[in-house]
């Protein structure tokens, strides 16, 4: 293998709502190529308005991977993705010099970019153990076990996500120490150049986007799309914003307007949690969601659109 790959793949993330969706269709189709999207949610074909996934025309416009790719009922994680993702890219390079990786979940980023952390396998016993206890028990028993055995993963985790926290817990149950103590010293290397974009919006026009997303979510169904999947809401992949407030309102615990609002302020909440994470790798070059600005910016990197 050269020592200079000649293959290519361009991140393109950022917080939800921030436009991500349409940059990404503009810098494929200027480089002729395929988009795989880096999204934890949108890889569900039963999930829809509430993950805000590509519209069938946007769909149409580039070929897109890992989009309604696998089901709420598969175990789906960083390592799954790793793993198709890389062997997606490496098809498209058979033909394509360049990938285009557009999402907002940033393990999954970091997992393609960098591999995952080598960790024990998990007794299945262990991995039961603790899913009976998440349905029993819930998220805030969830949270608050992690927080008391590992309270350095929790300090630095993704606390809202209970599949991540379900992961500390079963590392932990399984070899006393932290998930944090099993982190790659050294990050693997690809056998592809990385270009990394991130973009961003100021605060309150991110907000006004958010908040307009989640009013065209329940003009465009959200509710029913929640009600025929009710029966499944104990699946990790329910236990997400846009999702776990409606089923409380289902539930008769929360008005219509206040789930809207829940919505509203849980996606807000995540979309810091996303800037924050992607803040702290500082090979990421910021744009406000501008393609011709994005495109030039790459192309100003000498690389070349397919032919």
């Amino acid at each position: 293998m050269s020592s200079t790959p000649s293959k290519t793949v361009i991140i393109i993330a950022g917080p939800t709502a921030v436009g991500k969706t349409r940059i990404a269709i503009d810098v494929a189709k200027h480089f002729h190529t395929e988009i795989i999207s880096a999204d934890s949610r949108q890889c569900y074909k039963e999930l829809n308005i509430g993950v805000a996934r590509p519209s069938s025309s946007e769909l149409q416009e580039v070929p897109h991977h890992f989009i309604a790719s696998h089901s709420i009922h598969d175990k789906v994680t960083a390592a799954t993705f790793e793993g198709y993702a890389l062997e997606k890219a490496s098809t498209i390079f058979q033909k394509k010099d360049v990938v285009v990786i557009v999402g907002g979940t940033g393990l999954y980023i970091k997992a393609l970019l960098e591999g995952l952390d080598e960790i024990p396998a998990i007794h299945e016993n262990i991995r039961r153990a603790i899913d009976d206890e998440y349905k029993l028990k819930n998220l805030e028993w969830l949270q608050k076990e992690v927080e008391r055995v590992d309270p350095k993963y929790f300090q630095k985790g993704e606390t809202q996500n209970p599949r991540r926290l379900i992961r500390a817990l079963e590392v932990f149950r399984t070899t006393g120490k932290s998930i944090v103590d099993f982190q790659k010293r050294s990050p693997v290397t690809r056998p592809f150049k990385i270009i990394k974009i991130a973009l961003s919006l100021p605060k309150p026009l991110l907000h006004e986007n958010i908040n307009k997303r989640v009013e065209q979510m329940i003009e465009d169904g959200l509710v029913d799309e929640v009600k025929s999947l009710i029966s499944y809401k104990h699946l990790p992949a329910l236990q997400t914003v846009g999702y776990k407030e409606v089923f409380e309102h289902l539930e008769g615990n929360a008005t219509l307007n206040i789930a809207i609002e829940n919505i509203k302020k849980n996606t807000r909440q995540y979309a810091k949690r996303q800037i924050t994470w992607f803040k702290k790798d500082l090979e990421f070059q910021w744009f406000i969601p501008d393609s011709e600005a994005v495109i030039e910016y790459i192309n100003s990197l000498d690389l070349k659109p397919n032919g």
